[in-house]
Formats: structure tokens, sequence, C-alpha cells
């Protein structure tokens, strides 16, 4: 068993051989081998993230089929899903659940990676990553100019919105069920908070 197999949460990855933490730049993380871990680069520290649950899987396929229907077939922009490299800055190297390039920044889409801000991007928040979407990436995406952020809390079924003024976020608030999202990449999203999350299992027991 390997360090990652026992860590439940977002944790730096000291154990990978390469860079003294807080060095890591992304030549260096494009040349880790492909172990089936999710690596991230957080101001030079190489983190490793718990592998997603299916539940997650399910919320984020939903939201990107609703923002490629309505940004990309409207031919507004790209949108794209995990697993998608987003070099925001030298040290800082992201893996959005999904994203958000329109039309005046496709010069950031690179071959292998998108270089600079995303015009927004989502995070589907797990017990695992929660600290490191509302604290470190709340931080690091305000600071490198992504203009709309959207976190995703699959455990009260809600997804707030968060707009870029100045070089911090304002929240529009916390949106469920039947409400639609005051987004400003795409003005009139005409889809309700609860289309973008599957529906709620249900336990059927026997009846004789």
């Amino acid at each position: 068993m390997t360090p990652a197999d026992k860590l439940p949460v977002t944790s730096p990855a000291n154990w990978i051989h390469g860079p003294q933490q807080g060095r890591w730049t992304y030549d260096d993380y494009a040349a880790l081998p492909d172990d089936g871990n999710r690596y991230e680069i957080v101001e030079g520290v190489l983190y490793m993230s718990p592998a997603p649950s299916i539940d997650h899987q399910k919320i984020v396929g939903r939201i990107f089929y609703y923002l490629f229907t309505y940004i990309e077939l409207a031919g507004l922009g790209t949108v794209l899903s995990s697993p998608v490299d987003v070099a925001l800055s030298r040290p800082n190297i992201f893996r959005p659940d999904v994203l958000v390039v329109l039309n005046a920044g496709q010069e950031k889409l690179q071959e292998t990676k998108i270089v600079g801000a995303p015009d927004l991007v989502v995070e589907v928040a797990s017990p695992g990553s929660s600290i490191s979407d509302r604290n470190r990436k709340y931080r690091i995406y305000a600071k490198t100019g992504v203009k709309e952020y959207w976190i995703v809390d699959p455990g009260t079924r809600t997804i707030e919105v968060l707009v870029l003024e100045g070089d911090d976020y304002h929240s529009l608030g916390a949106f469920r069920e039947k409400a639609t999202l005051p987004t400003q990449i795409v003005p009139e999203l005409p889809v309700q908070v609860e289309q973008f999350f599957p529906p709620a299992r249900n336990v059927f027991k026997n009846q004789n």
C-alpha cells in the first residue's frame, strides 16, 4: 500500500521524488509518471487528491452537459472537464472539475494545457477537498483572474456562485432546487440547480 492509498483528504504528496516542496513547476509536474492519482500544484507544492466518488462523477457529467449545450454548442466558447491541466501561474497548476474559456480567450488553449485563467471554473467539493476548494484554491483563482467560480456541494445539493470584483470574490449566494444560477458567463442559463444533481437514491424494500 502506498502513502497515497491512505490519504482521505487532499494532502501534500511529500513521498513523490522531485523538487523540494514549494518549488514544483509545470515541467516537473508533466514529467510525473501516470500512476492513476490526481495531482495539482498549489503555490509550488505538489498535492494529491483522493479519487472522486461515483456521485461526484455524475455531478461533473451533468454540469459539463448543460454548460456544453448552452455555451459550446451555442458558439460562445469552449467547455472542458477534468482531467485538463490549467497553468494559472508558474507555481499553480490546477485541474478544475469543469471549466469554460469564452471565445475572447481561445488563445489560452494549447495542445496539452490551458495557460492563464479560464472565465469560469467549477469545483465539486468532497469531504476530502472542501478545505482546499474554499481556502487555497479560492485565493489563487481570485489572484489569477478567474472571473467566476462555482463551488458545488453534493451534501446540501447547492451551488455557490462567486464573481470576481477587483481582486476578491463576491458571493451571489448558494442556490438549490428550482433556482437558476445568476451566472455572468452565460446569462439567463435556463437550468434549475436540481438538474445538476442526480436523483436522490431510494432504497426499496421487498413487499410481499
